[in-house]
């Protein structure tokens, strides 16, 4: 049996390309975090490194799992984790602003 053909439509492209944007925006959101507390806060700064580190795994394996054929959906643990990464983020980044 041989694998089925991937589809034609642009869809797994775009899903693909919005991953890559959302980590982006996660990876200046972390590193302009660390700019402003790198002088108060170190503990602060590990946190939002570590939050940024499991999101950008996520989105590793969520746009290498796009290669596929036919995509499986995103998994409950993967959803959950990218969640958590950012409200994570967002609430280390309210911490050092306040």
């Amino acid at each position: 049996m041989t694998a089925p053909e991937r589809d034609p439509g642009l869809q797994p492209e775009r899903t693909r390309l919005a991953w890559r944007r959302t980590t982006l925006a996660c990876t200046v959101v972390a590193v302009l975090a660390a700019r402003q507390a790198s002088g108060d806060s170190w503990p602060a700064v590990g946190l939002s490194m570590a939050a940024w580190l499991g999101f950008l795994a996520v989105a590793h394996r969520r746009i290498g799992a796009m290669d596929a054929a036919r995509p499986p959906a995103l998994s409950m643990r993967g959803a959950v984790a990218a969640v958590g990464c950012v409200l994570a983020l967002a609430a280390f980044a309210v911490a050092v602003v306040t």
